[in-house]
């Protein structure tokens, strides 16, 4: 019980020291994982710490978005920092490109660069001296030391070690300088980096995901060649520059960050890292490593390969709220009936029971939520539906400045007289149990907002009445019905009524089903083949609302065109069928 409440006040690897000085770890290992899984009692300070060499992808929003829920189910802080050291990788626009998709998609920093804090500056390469200052500390402290080494020799190094099948680790050549020609050397100009001396048994500490975590650094394989192998990495480059172990460690610390959630391609660097809080003197953060995001083929997404960028997800008419959901239950588990959770519902029920191992991404689950969001703007009717509207708005725009569905100059423009915003939204509130991305609402519904020709007549897939005496007659009294129809009286419910009538009409010569009676007396057949050739004619095929929908979306006047349209072609199929 005692270590259980030990645990509730939130700092696991505080514990697992004291239970380590009592001699008691193996105790601490049998602790209910679920003790650690809970929120912890105090604010937590989590930060987002992307390097600008490529630009946010779906791995990086979904370790963005966790640490988002963690600071805001406790109330803490939610931190933006730039590690913008890697000079030579740096996209140029990535920062604004991230600043820009993090916006597009909810998650709004408390402290950042753009926005500044207590704790700043928040991008690394504006705390250069920082840096400088702790890397000194290391080299006075001993835990960490000159390397002279050439990038010659490095890869001539990396080079042996590979073709015994090791790893490139270094082999502390330099470690054993004396200090004094070690100052000499670096006084006289000579290029060096500072690297940290890692002991043969990293710090043990416990992982929210992983648990218990640290196992000596030994390779028997390289101790058996005679070969020394030591992890022990750069901390400060030639040139004066941090590189990301020395700088994340320092930051977090200053920063002041309780809770770090990061990606578990990380995890064999905390160790490292913890070396170094050991090394200062300061108390670390706690650690939670969550699986990779993967491809179908079981490979990670990678922002330098561009790999599902999110800004592309914001070009394809994703919604950012069903883009957040979507990440957030890969990797997470909830207790909710629904995987429907909107950004307030996550932070509600946010708690730290991460799924070990990676994830493959499914595609399709994203295409259900989008259905499931584009539903409750359009019933709700707000400002997210009115924000939907205008992406769906763009993307019909661009199409039509450079039509790819269409070759034909004439059918690359609106419908005349028609509002497309407007168009848009209507068919949108109609259709949005169905919407997944922008291009594909056009290609589904491309016919409400521009004048399309009438596709060709299948023949193999229509019922079979056009060459029935009497049937484009009863077309025509169907025209001219609706013509009669008063503008304001055009609404769904008048147009459902007519429709109806004309079908018993057709019932007289309908080609019904011999064996189903009930069909030849209230003529669903003839209704079915009538809505058939309307949608042929009036929707040029499409699928959509409900035909009598359909035609009081689309206007009485485009309606009585394209049923002009319809006829004339059935007359020239009659033709050729004679």
């Amino acid at each position: 019980m005692r270590l259980k409440s030990l645990l509730a006040f939130g700092n696991y690897n505080s514990t697992l020291r004291l239970c380590r000085a009592f001699g008691s770890t193996s105790k601490f290992r049998k602790v209910d994982r679920q003790a650690f899984q809970q929120l912890p009692s105090s604010p937590a300070r989590t930060r987002f710490a992307p390097s600008p060499t490529g630009y946010l992808h779906l791995g990086s929003l979904r370790t963005a978005l966790f640490n988002y829920l963690l600071a805001k189910a406790t109330g803490g802080q939610f931190v933006l920092r730039i590690e913008d050291t890697d000079n030579k990788r740096t996209i140029p626009d990535a920062e604004e490109r991230l600043y820009g998709d993090l916006k597009w998609a909810g998650l709004q920093w408390d402290e950042g660069p753009d926005i500044g804090g207590l704790y700043g500056p928040y991008k690394q390469s504006e705390r250069t001296a920082l840096y400088q200052e702790h890397a000194q500390k290391l080299l006075q402290s001993g835990h960490a030391y000159r390397c002279f080494c050439s990038s010659e020799k490095l890869g001539e190094l990396a080079r042996r070690r590979a073709s015994l099948g090791l790893p490139s680790d270094y082999d502390r050549t330099c470690d054993g300088m004396p200090r004094e020609q070690s100052d000499k050397r670096a006084s006289a100009g000579d290029r060096f980096v500072i690297r940290l001396r890692v002991p043969s048994k990293p710090p043990e500490y416990i992982d929210l995901v992983y648990g218990s975590v640290g196992k000596p650094n030994h390779n028997k394989k390289a101790q058996n060649l005679g070969e020394a192998l030591y992890e022990d990495p750069v901390l400060l480059k030639s040139d004066g520059l941090p590189t990301y172990h020395l700088a994340n460690v320092v930051d977090d610390h200053h920063m002041q960050i309780t809770h770090v959630l990061r990606a578990a391609e990380w995890m064999s660097s905390t160790p490292k890292h913890l070396t170094m809080y050991n090394a200062f003197g300061w108390k670390a953060p706690e650690f939670a490593h969550i699986g990779l995001l993967q491809d179908s083929s079981r490979q990670k997404f990678s922002k330098r390969k561009g790999d599902l960028d999110i800004r592309r997800f914001g070009d394809q008419g994703i919604i950012p709220e069903a883009l957040l959901n979507y990440v957030a239950l890969y990797g997470w588990s909830h207790q909710h009936k629904s995987d429907v959770l909107s950004l307030s519902d996550l932070i509600a029920s946010f708690d730290l029971k991460f799924t070990k191992g990676n994830t493959i991404v499914q595609h399709h689950k994203l295409m259900y939520l989008q259905k499931k969001y584009a539903t409750r703007y359009a019933d709700e009717g707000g400002p997210q539906f009115e924000a939907l509207v205008d992406t769906v708005f763009e993307a019909v725009q661009q199409e039509f400045e450079t039509p790819s569905w269409f070759p034909e100059s004439e059918y690359t423009n609106p419908l005349q007289g028609q509002d497309l915003k407007k168009q848009i939204a209507t068919v949108l509130k109609y259709t949005a149990k169905n919407y997944t991305t922008s291009r594909e609402f056009f290609d589904n519904y491309k016919y409400f907002l521009c004048d399309l020709p009438l596709p060709p007549f299948r023949n193999d897939s229509s019922p079979k009445y056009a060459t029935m005496k009497g049937f484009e007659q009863n077309l025509a009294n169907i025209k001219r019905s609706l013509r009669d129809v008063d503008t304001e009286d055009w609404t769904e419910s008048t147009i459902k009524e007519l429709l109806l009538m004309a079908a018993k009409e057709f019932e007289g010569f309908a080609h019904f089903d011999v064996d189903n009676e009930s069909d030849h007396k209230d003529g669903k057949q003839a209704y079915k083949a009538l809505l058939w050739y309307l949608r042929w004619g009036i929707a040029r095929g499409g699928s959509g609302p409900a035909m009598y929908t359909t035609m009081a979306i689309l206007g009485k006047e485009v309606c009585l065109q394209r049923l002009e349209e319809l006829l004339d072609r059935l007359e020239i199929l009659r033709g050729e069928s004679k």
